[in-house]
């Protein structure tokens, strides 16, 4: 068994972080990103350029569209580079190009013309809706509804937390089809034009990290029969997938890399601060905390790695996702707030970026599923497939 990454994944980690080390990081002092949307132009050009020509232009993208077409656990180790910079959106990642929604890969032929294609240009901008006032961690309960009309759909309901809906053209709008079978074939991805008749952007919720994700509503929205993607009803299937690699990588890898950094910056500090006589570095208490720092990194590290590996190798790790996520998650919230500790009243000066970490990993333990849900789901899924 070799614990070791693929040689050219190692090559590939190495420029990524000679990258973030050169060019994100002394960004930081001049741009701490902590409002709605992405990066300012004169920001992300100069930037996308120098991603580009390091050939990591639209990762996930297939190279015949133009992308590197890279697997998920090349994937997960860029973001755990990027992730150690806090001069980057949260959740706006448009450094390696237009963002394209996963789910746009299950369009037809004809949609991808109309859709796919006009994304990866960057002419159109997709969003992606799902969660709502009271189905959030529990998607299966959506109430959101899509009834057939000829050759038409109307659409009824709300939708909530909504990112980018303010600057995008359309949405994938996951919506019931089949009340009676709801996610096992009753619910359907539909991509609807945001300047439809009826698509009412009610309201947007500032929140804690800066962002300000919008709530949807849609009365009678009239949609084409040919504007759903995939198959009816089999939308929930589609985005589930998506959202299982989200956590492995967004929930998984990238509070990885925000842990390492944060674990870096308390090790450099307790260095070079003294107490009493002596640099933290020298107290038992400063390096149990940067003990269990690392610890807990390096078996969080393996769980995304072999996860992320898995799902490249095509196999079900919906339980170990599961796992990923919960345990990232909730190390890297202990690591950072080690490290604002150890930094004593600096890391709470918004100079450093451990109070912007500390925000942003807090809104993840609930984000892409809450954990408790995760812990539940996972602990019924064990108790199901044990054997006496």
């Amino acid at each position: 068994m070799d614990f070791n990454l693929p040689e050219e994944v190692q090559i590939l980690r190495d420029t990524v972080r000679k990258f973030v080390d050169k060019e994100l990081i002394p960004l930081e002092r001049e741009y701490r990103h902590d409002s709605e949307g992405p990066m300012p132009d004169h920001l992300l050009k100069p930037l996308q350029e120098k991603t580009k020509a390091m050939g990591l232009w639209m990762l996930d993208v297939p190279e015949e569209y133009g992308g590197a077409g890279l697997g998920l656990l090349p994937r997960c180790v860029i973001h755990e580079e990027i992730a150690r910079a806090a001069s980057l959106p949260f959740r706006s990642l448009e450094l390696f190009g237009p963002e394209v929604r996963p789910v746009l890969f299950y369009c037809s032929d004809e949609q991808k013309e109309r859709f796919l294609k006009p994304v990866l240009r960057g002419e159109m901008k997709f969003c992606f809706a799902q969660t709502e006032p009271d189905a959030g961690s529990d998607p299966a309960n959506m109430r959101t509804r899509a009834v057939r009309d000829g050759d038409e759909f109307v659409i009824n309901g709300t939708k909530r937390f909504i990112t980018a809906a303010g600057r995008a053209d359309y949405v994938q709008l996951m919506a019931v089809t089949d009340p009676e079978k709801k996610a096992r074939g009753g619910i359907s991805c539909f991509a609807v034009d945001l300047k439809s008749p009826g698509v009412n952007l009610e309201r947007q919720w500032p929140a804690m990290m800066g962002e300000a994700p919008w709530q949807l509503y849609f009365e009678n929205v009239r949609v084409p029969a040919n504007n759903v993607i995939g198959q009816i009803g089999g939308g929930f299937s589609i985005a589930q997938k998506w959202i299982g690699e989200g956590r492995i990588r967004g929930h998984g890898a990238r509070p990885v890399g925000i842990a390492s950094r944060a674990l870096d910056m308390m090790i450099e500090y307790s260095k070079v601060r003294t107490t009493f006589g002596k640099p933290l570095s020298e107290r038992q208490a400063i390096q149990f905390m940067i003990a269990d720092s690392a610890m807990e990194i390096h078996s969080v590290r393996n769980m995304v790695y072999e996860c992320a590996w898995r799902v490249d190798r095509g196999e079900d790790v919906r339980d170990l996702s599961y796992m990923v996520k919960v345990m990232a998650t909730e190390m890297a919230s202990r690591v950072v707030d080690r490290s604002i500790q150890v930094h004593g009243g600096l890391g709470l000066m918004k100079e450093l970026p451990l109070e912007w970490w500390y925000r942003q990993i807090r809104s993840t333990r609930i984000t892409e599923g809450a954990n408790e849900v995760l812990r539940w789901r996972l602990g019924q899924n064990l108790i199901r497939a044990h054997k006496s």
